[in-house]
């Protein structure tokens, strides 16, 4: 059992994230999911039930959280890691090997465990979650819901009794979210206490018992499943939250028809360490059109949207920008890329001075407007790594909405936003697309789809599969491509 009580945090900058005064006890075997705003508190909660506050993070704090009686600020941390298992929002941050069956085995050897108890525990556990393929593979060729099952499995490898998960869907495609919701099924099953903090909800609302919303720090909301999902949906969105079922949402960006072609890519193949990615694939794009980059994990999204922006070097067959051919410089000059993971690029040492930054003769009240648009303007005179990272996620897009640049790609743009910052980026992206803007996001996030999107484009098995104008016929097979049930 975990209890909380009478629980205050802060961290010594004062940033968001403290909380105050919680109390709140969860029975073994329950299944909580924590929601709410970014900045709520949902990361630091966590943060106490593993131990990394305050072993790892600084910071007053006051009051007591309890595991099984114990406090856990007194716990060494292999005391609580016997107990607790995490899977972080990023699973690269928590990787000690270079193949996956040592990191699997990596908690367990810390442990002592006999080699031959370990080696049958790691084929137990790939059994279990289904991941035999995964075995004997190198962690850094892995796609990002594969290195995410890894993580899963390292602590299915422990046998814990509290599995604690912060932001675990934040950069997985349908599928791999759907394999994600069975293995928490499974653990629940297991008479196991799972904790998970989250901003997208509809994927838990099959597996969660409760429902705990956090609001400045403070326990706003306490339901039982059944309860939560009486709430009206418009009441959900005032809170911060997101959508609880993805079958009500409907795409509204339709195509505007009969605009020029600016973009043409004519049989471009594209390769990733000699490997063959994409081949031969052909499109036209207009200014204004804002299209979604859809496929599952590792079907060459990402490769796809480096080389629009001549940032990927194994690729042939021609690039034209109405109607010029563009070489790998000339397309560097006329994009701008946010990355899935921004921190590679943040430089500035103010959120203020980041808008602008590399920016000749920058629009200084645009990039003030756009601060206020996106909610960034009360952090202006933070340093970038101190935002958390749906405020990196909004900051990087100001970015891209400051330089001009007149194709501008977003990949996974979405991930970690809560309802407030993902509405807030739609709208900034649907004035990038009025301002004629060509945009290409990649994303696994339908519900973002739905409120920016004007075109999708689906690849799968090398190629193009679907090339779909948004409009109220295609909706039937939008929905399949991003799989939503």
């Amino acid at each position: 059992m975990i209890e909380f009580q009478d629980v205050s945090f802060s961290y010594p900058d004062s940033a968001d994230g403290g909380l105050h005064h919680i109390s709140i006890t969860i029975p073994d075997g329950q299944c909580v999911l924590l929601c709410g705003r970014s900045g709520c508190g949902k990361t630091t909660l966590t943060r106490l039930v593993n131990g990394l506050i305050p072993q790892f993070f600084a910071g007053e704090l006051r009051g007591r959280v309890l595991l099984d009686g114990e406090n856990l600020a007194d716990l060494p941390m292999y005391r609580i890691a016997e107990k607790v298992g995490s899977v972080f929002q990023n699973p690269r941050t928590q990787f000690f090997n270079v193949d996956t069956d040592s990191e699997i085995a990596f908690g367990m050897e810390n442990g002592a465990v006999p080699r031959e108890r370990m080696e049958r525990r790691v084929a137990e556990t790939a059994k279990a979650l289904r991941i035999e393929s995964l075995l004997g593979r190198n962690i850094f060729a892995l796609s990002g819901g594969e290195k995410q099952k890894i993580a899963f499995a390292f602590v299915y490898a422990m046998g814990p009794e509290v599995y604690l998960l912060d932001e675990p869907s934040s950069n997985l495609d349908m599928t791999a979210i759907g394999e994600l919701r069975a293995h928490l099924r499974l653990v629940r099953s297991q008479g196991k206490t799972i904790v998970i903090a989250e901003h997208r909800l509809y994927y838990l609302m099959d597996v969660a018992d409760r429902i705990i919303y956090l609001e400045n720090g403070q326990i706003a909301g306490d339901w039982t499943t059944e309860q939560f999902r009486a709430l009206s949906a418009e009441t959900r969105r005032r809170m911060g939250l997101r959508a609880i079922d993805l079958q009500t949402e409907k795409p509204a960006c339709a195509a505007a028809a009969g605009r020029p072609s600016a973009l043409e890519l004519k049989d471009v193949s594209l390769a990733y360490k000699k490997q063959p990615v994409l081949n031969e694939i052909s499109l036209q794009a207009a200014r204004g059109e804002v299209i979604a980059i859809a496929g599952h994990n590792g079907a060459g999204k990402t490769t796809f949207s480096r080389a629009l922006c001549g940032l990927h070097r194994e690729t042939s067959g021609s690039y034209l920008w109405n109607g010029r051919a563009q070489k790998p410089a000339g397309r560097m000059r006329r994009s701008y890329l946010v990355m899935q993971d921004v921190n590679y690029q943040l430089f500035a040492e103010s959120v203020e001075a980041e808008c602008t930054f590399g920016i000749k003769q920058p629009d200084t009240a645009l990039a003030e407007s756009t601060l206020k648009e996106l909610g960034l303007a009360p952090s202006r005179e933070r340093h970038p790594n101190t935002l958390s990272g749906g405020q990196k996620q909004r900051l990087a897009a100001a970015t891209a909405m400051v330089c001009e640049k007149e194709l501008l790609v977003f990949d996974e743009p979405t991930s970690g936003l809560d309802y407030d910052s993902m509405a807030r980026l739609a709208a900034l992206i649907r004035r990038l697309s009025a301002l004629g803007k060509l945009v290409f996001i990649v994303t696994h996030d339908y519900e973002f789809v739905c409120r920016t999107c004007t075109r999708v484009l689906h690849l799968d098995g090398g190629g193009i599969q679907d090339d779909l104008s948004v409009t109220e016929e295609a909706v039937p097979r939008i929905r399949e491509i991003f799989d939503v049930r």
